[in-house]
């Protein structure tokens, strides 16, 4: 955020629904008001997903409000919107024929024109080095591996050059490795562009490493806590939240949880 500027992302009492079904997301408020990392956690069902695409504008709020530098995100044209978020969804390669620069090369609509600038085509190499997958550029995006389609959907997002990255589950189908690899990547990244990573995960000691903040959903989709891992990761929390008993321990000032039982009404 520039100084005395709007927060990045503000949502104030969001609530949302399908038709005249139970309410998804119930009063959500909570604000991005500096460069850093966020991770939504909970268990399935709460509404993470859902949360990520009415911030990024693909839903409607039943309720409430999102603003993207202080900006109604109702109020911006797609291609407006596309410069300053980033969204990268879960992808797969079925019906994708594309090569994989040209499919990064997708994410710098919002830049362009009407043709691809040496400068597009740079940039994108570049976010396919960052990613470690530059010798699949010519590949057909259809013929790679889930893991190496996640990282591709990563370097399509980094083209944009947002202010926030909005990230759904990008660690899935990756292997330890390149989970703790894209983890402290995008740390780094928003350290070193003042920039924000709004990403789900479901992995609660990763992104305790790695993330500034938590956004805790419970069931029924309502905010449970928004802040540093060490406040919220407890096994109170964790009891009520994933009905899980856990103990949670310190790993070199982050915490880390060891699972002990499921809860009853799991057994």
């Amino acid at each position: 955020m520039e100084e005395n500027g709007p927060p990045v992302v503000e949502v104030k009492n969001l609530c949302f629904g399908y038709g005249s079904g139970e309410p998804v997301l119930e009063d959500i408020s909570f604000t991005l008001d500096k460069p850093g990392m966020t991770c939504i956690v909970g268990p399935n069902g709460v509404g993470k997903s859902t949360l990520i695409k009415c911030i990024n504008g693909l839903l409607k709020p039943t309720s409430g409000s999102v603003e993207v530098m202080g900006k109604p995100v109702s109020d911006y044209k797609l291609k407006e919107l596309a410069k300053v978020v980033g969204y990268v969804p879960v992808m797969t390669g079925t019906y994708n024929v594309m090569t994989v620069l040209d499919t990064v090369l997708i994410g710098r609509y919002s830049h362009q024109k009407w043709r691809t600038r040496p400068e597009d085509i740079e940039i994108a190499h570049r976010a396919l080095e960052a990613m470690e997958i530059e010798d699949l550029a010519m590949r057909n995006f259809n013929e790679l591996s889930a893991g190496q389609h996640q990282k591709v959907s990563l370097a399509r997002g980094l083209v944009q050059e947002p202010r926030v990255m909005l990230l759904d589950e990008p660690t899935s189908n990756l292997d330890v490795r390149h989970q703790l690899f894209v983890s402290a990547f995008l740390k780094k990244l928003c350290d070193a562009t003042s920039s924000n990573v709004l990403m789900i995960s479901h992995d609660l000691n990763l992104a305790a490493k790695f993330a500034d903040n938590l956004l805790v959903l419970e069931k029924p989709g309502r905010l449970y806590g928004f802040g540093p891992p060490q406040e919220l990761i407890t096994p109170e929390m964790l009891r009520r939240v994933y009905n899980v008993e856990c103990d949670v321990i310190d790993d070199h000032g982050s915490p880390h949880v060891i699972l002990q039982s499921v809860g009853s009404e799991l057994m």
